[in-house]
């Protein structure tokens, strides 16, 4: 096994590098999944930009790093990558992908019906004020009014960890044959260089497609359509499990 200044100096690691950089982007670009699901829930739910970076980027952690760690074991089983698509690993790391697409479908049909059916009746509901002299009054808050703010419940919650297990059982397909084939050229320190440009190369680019696209959504005037946001919200979340199902994005 060559040592990190030999791999160096014969450009293979050099060429795996590059390799893991370019695919860290292209991949993250091509799958819708890795961004629509933080956009159209953030607008759903009135995140701010901050909470929607902080998000994104524990579930970009939680996305590279479930397949890191199978990485890292299967180099320390010793096994190549020219070993890697025949592998019985293969074949689970296929499963996991499933399991994720099913996960998005699951949960977006969840938030579809849920946002239909509050949208649907539209109804009216009231809240109450306590002031600093303990008087206490109330309103009513109209649904199919135009102003229309999300208010807190365990449902609003439970979206980011929700996200963020669907980005675990979410495989980076690429970069386990890129860590083994770093692995036989210089080792743990292979692994370790081809990992970082792989992970900051996806994170920075799910976070970067986010931060665009949210500000395109923001100037769009959705007017009386908000009330379905979270309709729509569930609708993109079914449709991205079912290209990741079928169409293999």
């Amino acid at each position: 096994m060559s040592d990190l200044q030999t791999a160096l100096a014969s450009g293979n690691l050099i060429v795996l590098l590059w390799t893991a950089g370019t695919l860290g982007v292209i991949h993250t670009i091509l799958g819708p999944d890795h961004y629509i699901p933080f956009i159209m829930m953030s607008k759903a739910q009135n995140w701010s930009r901050r909470k929607t970076a902080l998000i994104t980027f524990v579930c970009g952690i939680g996305h590279v790093g479930s397949s890191l760690i199978i990485g890292i074991f299967l180099a320390w089983l010793g096994m190549a990558a020219t070993d890697w698509a025949d592998s019985r690993f293969a074949f689970w790391q296929g499963v996991r992908g499933s399991l994720s697409a099913w996960l998005l479908i699951g949960v977006g049909a969840a938030f579809m019906i849920w946002g239909i059916k509050k949208a649907w009746r539209g109804e009216t509901h009231s809240h109450a004020h306590f002031h600093s002299d303990k008087s206490e009054h109330t309103h009513e808050h109209d649904h199919n009014n135009e102003h229309m703010h999300v208010h807190k419940n365990s449902a609003s919650r439970m979206t980011p960890w929700i996200l963020f297990t669907i980005f675990i059982f979410g495989p980076c397909e690429s970069l386990i044959p890129l860590m083994l084939s770093a692995w036989s050229v210089s080792g743990y320190t292979g692994i370790t260089l081809v990992s970082l440009v792989f992970g900051i190369a996806t994170i920075v680019t799910i976070m970067g497609t986010v931060a665009v696209l949210m500000a395109g959504i923001q100037k769009i005037p959705l007017g009386k359509l908000d009330r379905w946001s979270t309709a729509l919200a569930g609708f993109s979340l079914v449709a991205c499990g079912a290209a990741i199902q079928w169409l293999g994005l």
